[in-house]
């Protein structure tokens, strides 16, 4: 895919990006540390918390990276954070007007690809990053789009069955088009976007699926 700026500007914004909002970024990753340990527990806020979070990170990244960002190189960035800013808004309705997100570990095979895809995001990610670019300042964390995504799959592979299956049509479309930046930037570990989104795709489509089975 072609795309209309360079390497040297894509890391710039991300340059940009961390000067600007730093500590947000330390804010956001121990925020994602604790939801991780909160779905391991039986609080009644657990679902809200970790919905709630989940729809506020993809609000952030469409308004403070595509938004304040992103297109000071890339016009389509602006269908970018509409594209974030309605995934956002979708996940808090349904934390906290339909209630349809619930989530729980139950130690599964699938439990665990899940709770990798969320480490990935919140850990691995950057710190691959970090030593592909050896800069902090050109570290892409947990609040932009690509780490933000990973960690969402891995979060909605936890859901139970009343999981909206809506819910993965914008990170499904955005794996496509951030895996770019893997091809043209260097940026590997986007390749696991990509994967996150086929199994997390694969596995909640059929979960839906044969739970209606024994309905008809």
């Amino acid at each position: 895919m072609n795309v209309p700026f360079t390497t040297e500007q894509f890391f710039e914004v991300m340059k940009n990006y961390n000067i600007s909002v730093f500590p947000a970024q330390l804010i956001l990753i121990l925020t994602g540390i604790f939801t991780l340990i909160l779905i391991h527990s039986k609080s009644s806020l657990k679902n809200i918390l970790t919905g709630g979070f989940l729809g506020v990170l993809w609000i952030w990244t469409g308004i403070v990276y595509h938004l304040a960002f992103f297109t000071a190189i890339n016009n389509a960035a602006y269908v970018f954070f509409g594209l974030f800013i309605l995934q956002g808004v979708l996940l808090l309705i349904d934390t906290f007007i339909s209630k349809n997100l619930e989530f729980e570990f139950k130690a599964q095979s699938k439990d665990y690809i899940a709770y990798f895809f969320i480490v990935f995001g919140l850990i691995i990610y950057p710190v691959l990053i970090y030593f592909l670019e050896n800069s902090l300042q050109t570290t892409i964390t947990l609040g932009l789009p690509c780490p933000t995504t990973i960690f969402t799959f891995g979060f909605l592979m936890l859901t139970t069955a009343i999981f909206p299956k809506y819910l993965l049509i914008i990170p499904s479309i955005w794996s496509v088009i951030g895996t770019s930046a893997a091809f043209n930037f260097g940026v590997y570990p986007d390749y696991l976007m990509i994967i996150s989104a086929i199994i997390a795709n694969f596995y909640l489509l059929r979960r839906k699926k044969l739970q209606e089975e024994p309905d008809k």
